[in-house]
């Protein structure tokens, strides 16, 4: 790991907050997507704890619908660093009926995530669940503590929120809630690709600039493949496309690029006036999209 020694403000604050969840919680975990803020998450995580191992799992909620080189990014480094990496489909959920997959121009699985996750949490008893979410990403997300509880129902109560004074956290919690704790809720998105460009951090190829079928829709770059409902008059395209956010395929959109390089993508965020959730599809089903998902459970 790089710059041990090299004073990091937001860095030596994460790491805190890393810290503390290992000290207040009795079963903490660390939910990963294989998109940028997880995989920072992890080298904070492994900084926290050096020369120790990260003594907390990841849990992957996996849609069945990400991207493969998502997934591939994800097993490799799980396998270099020797970490538990524990995965529960949404297929399984639909499987057993307790969600309904979705049809049509906009469908998507994203949403179903919720139900996987709430049953993770309740299998594995976790009374803390590590994210990178960022207040810079959404306006929901803005309303977030560092740590946020979530009712027995796995609800999020956005009007009864704890005081986080002087940077006190409390991790105390009432039989059934748990906390959804947020490391890097002060980094904005340039922090977090600046971060990885100093540590030199390994990404998923899909961050870079590359060719890809995807088709327009509604001003955004869209995949094309067999998880992405098309219309018959959307015609497939082969562009010079990367992702700033990476999520399920199905509520993905690319944007188009010709970064290359941890330095052109730094450049290019630098230069950006749309927010990284500009290419998130499903914020566009409504305005308060985000924050009806978190009420109900949602990461």
């Amino acid at each position: 790991m790089n710059n041990l020694l090299i004073p990091n403000p937001k860095e030596a604050e994460s790491i805190h907050i890393i810290r503390e969840v290992a000290a207040q919680f009795e079963r903490p975990v660390l939910l990963f997507s294989g998109g940028k803020d997880s995989i920072t998450l992890v080298r904070l995580a492994q900084k926290a704890f050096y020369p120790a191992k990260i003594p907390f799992p990841l849990l992957h909620v996996d849609t069945g619908h990400n991207f493969p080189e998502t997934i591939a990014f994800r097993d490799k480094l799980v396998e270099e660093l020797g970490l538990e990496l524990i995965v529960r489909n949404v297929q399984d959920s639909i499987d057993q009926g307790k969600v309904r997959e979705e049809r049509g121009r906009y469908s998507s699985r994203n949403s179903l995530q919720t139900t996987t996750l709430l049953d993770a949490i309740e299998e594995f008893k976790f009374d803390a669940c590590i994210g990178g979410a960022r207040r810079d990403e959404e306006k929901a997300r803005a309303k977030e503590r560092v740590f946020s509880v979530r009712d027995d129902f796995g609800q999020w109560d956005e009007k009864n929120q704890r005081p986080e004074l002087f940077d006190m956290l409390n991790g105390k919690i009432h039989n059934g809630q748990n906390v959804r704790c947020f490391p890097i809720s002060n980094w904005t998105e340039l922090d977090v690709w600046e971060y990885i460009k100093t540590e030199d951090i390994e990404i998923p190829s899909i961050y870079f600039a590359h060719e890809r079928e995807v088709f327009l829709r509604d001003g955004m770059i869209w995949t094309a493949n067999e998880h992405v409902f098309r219309e018959a008059h959307e015609e497939v395209l082969v562009k010079m496309v990367r992702f700033r956010t990476v999520g399920d395929m199905t509520c993905t959109a690319a944007v188009f690029s010709e970064a290359v390089s941890l330095e052109d993508v730094v450049g290019e965020i630098r230069d950006s006036s749309i927010s990284e959730r500009g290419a998130r599809i499903d914020d566009k089903r409504s305005e308060a999209a985000m924050e009806k998902r978190k009420k109900v459970g949602y990461f």
